[in-house]
Order: C-alpha cells, then sequence, then structure tokens
C-alpha cells in the first residue's frame, strides 16, 4: 500500500508540486479581493463565508457517503468546521474596513490559538521554539493593530476577527487529533459541510437582500470565490502537499500573507506603513523558525493518506 501510494506521488514531480502549493497559496491570499467585492454588493459577511464553503461541500461530499462508517470522525470533521465557519465570518467583517495587510497579519496568528488548543484540549504539549515563534507572531499582531496602522476604533473590529484564527487554530487540533483516520478528501468534506451547516441558521434567518447577489456578475464572483480560494486550491494542496513535505510546504505557503498585502495595495489602494511592514516580517520568520523541524499544518494533515 505504502509503495503504490509513493508511487502516486512521485508521478508528479517535485518541481511541479513547489509550484501547485506556491499558486495554492496564491489563490489563499486572494480572499480578501473576493470577499470585499461581494460585502460592498450588499452581502451579509455570514453570506460570504457560506459561499466560501458550500460548493467544496457540495462537490465532495461523495466522499462522505463512501466512508459514513467513520461517522465519528465525520462529525469531529462537522463541529470543526462549523467552528471555522462561524469564526471566519468576523475575517469577512474586518475586512470590510480594516486595511487587508492587517486582517491578514492577524489572521496569521492562528499558530498561536492551535498551540494554546492544543495544549488545553489534547494534551499537545508545545515545543521551546513553538513558543518562540508565537512570541514573534503576538508581536507582529500588537505591530500591525498599533495606531500606526488602524485607527483607535477600529480595534474593536480587529478583536472580533481574530475569531477567524481562533476557529482555525481548533479545525488544525481537529484535524491532527481526531482525523487522520479518514481519507483526505471525506476530511475536507467534513469540514466543508460542518461550515455550512454551522452557517445555515444565520442564512435561514436573513433578509434575501443580505445573501443573495443582484446580478449575474455577482453570481460570477461568488463561484470564483468558492472555487479560487477554496476548492481549487485545497485540492492542488492535498496533491502536491505531501511531495515537498511539511516544512517547504509551510514555507511556500507563506506566500498567501504577502499576496494579502499586494491584493490591499493593488486592489483597494492602501498604504502599506511600516509597522505592517515589520509584522509581515515578524510572521514570516515565525513560520520559518517553526517549520526549520517537521510540523504539521492544516494542510499537511488534510493531506497525509490514513493509516492502514
Amino acid at each position: 500500500m505504502n509503495q503504490l501510494t509513493s508511487a502516486k506521488r512521485n508521478a508528479i514531480p517535485y518541481a511541479l508540486a513547489v509550484v501547485g502549493v506556491l499558486f495554492a497559496s496564491i489563490c489563499f491570499g486572494l480572499v480578501p479581493y473576493f470577499s470585499r467585492g461581494l460585502t460592498d454588493q450588499g452581502l451579509a459577511p455570514y453570506a460570504v463565508a457560506f459561499y466560501r464553503y458550500i460548493l467544496a461541500a457540495v462537490v465532495l461530499l461523495p466522499a462522505l457517503v463512501m466512508h459514513h462508517s467513520k461517522w465519528r470522525e465525520i462529525i469531529w470533521g462537522m463541529v470543526a468546521g462549523a467552528v471555522m465557519g462561524l469564526g471566519w465570518v468576523g475575517y469577512v467583517t474586518a475586512l470590510e474596513t480594516v486595511p487587508a495587510s492587517t486582517v491578514g497579519v492577524l489572521y496569521m496568528t492562528y499558530p498561536v490559538f492551535t498551540i494554546a488548543i492544543a495544549w488545553a484540549l489534547f494534551g499537545d504539549q508545545p515545543t521551546r521554539r513553538s513558543l518562540i515563534a508565537a512570541g514573534l507572531i503576538v508581536v507582529a499582531a500588537i505591530f500591525a493593530g498599533s495606531p500606526a496602522s488602524v485607527p483607535p476604533d477600529q480595534i474593536p473590529i480587529l478583536l472580533v476577527s481574530l475569531a477567524a484564527p481562533f476557529g482555525f487554530g481548533f479545525g488544525i487540533c481537529v484535524l491532527v487529533h481526531r482525523l487522520s483516520r479518514i481519507a483526505p478528501l471525506a476530511r475536507m468534506a467534513s469540514v466543508s459541510l460542518g461550515s455550512v451547516i454551522g452557517l445555515a441558521p444565520l442564512i435561514l434567518s436573513s433578509e434575501v437582500g443580505e445573501i443573495l447577489p443582484e446580478g449575474g456578475g455577482d453570481w460570477f464572483l461568488v463561484v470564483g470565490f468558492g472555487l479560487v480560494t477554496a476548492l481549487i486550491p485545497q485540492l492542488i494542496y492535498t496533491i502536491c502537499s505531501p511531495i515537498i513535505g511539511a516544512t517547504r510546504t509551510a514555507v511556500v505557503g507563506s506566500i498567501e500573507l504577502p499576496t494579502m498585502f499586494a491584493v490591499g495595495v493593488l486592489a483597494f489602494g492602501e498604504v502599506i506603513t511600516g509597522a505592517q511592514a515589520l509584522a509581515c516580517a515578524l510572521v514570516l520568520g515565525a513560520i520559518a523558525l517553526t517549520q526549520s523541524r517537521s510540523t504539521r499544518t492544516v494542510t499537511t494533515v488534510i493531506s497525509k493518506e490514513p493509516e492502514s
């Protein structure tokens, strides 16, 4: 079995796998462009979050049906997805008014939440290196949220945006500690479906104008959002990240944050402050520090073949 798996992975050249991870990470970094485009059309933040997950949930649903016997793991994945989906509403809400670069830095604090949740819920004690990296990320968040970067009246919105990295950190912990025995596509499907179910009550209790785009162009943006920032890059990650390994996946994937900065500058005319640039450098340094040893990320856990 392991030989067959290795043969499948080696069918894709290493360099092409690196390009795949790079491409997928850039797609993830484009989230602010689609998100703000949809909220500017009057869609509620939770509707934007719903549209990001619904396409993957529908397309990957057969994977859940095929692995229905693993219902305990599937339920864990759905719970993680619900927490991630609801937390992501805070991210979209912040993007309505706060610079994309600032929100991006705060979103990249998810390793801090991952460490804390893994320690508190699963007894996974952090290493000294991971604690140092977490400290760098906290300092980066302080710089990003300083008065030099955002007005003081936006601080409450920034605090709300931290729900997204909290949810992502919880999702990583569940993927690592509860979902290792189901197939990668089933993991993705359970998390996506959980996000949709978690956001469904908000969708069902909303006015039509808050959740449905008005014109065909807006629907094109919705479909592009689901494809470009979720389904396609997730599948590419699933295929390519095991080939290049956890360390290089994380280092190459760190292009997501500079992509968010570029979106803010090119699409929204934002000006990157010195504090934001320093925050970005600190986050990238923390990623390089933690990934100099073999570590697990949400992507590599999703991509890893289940044990037989």
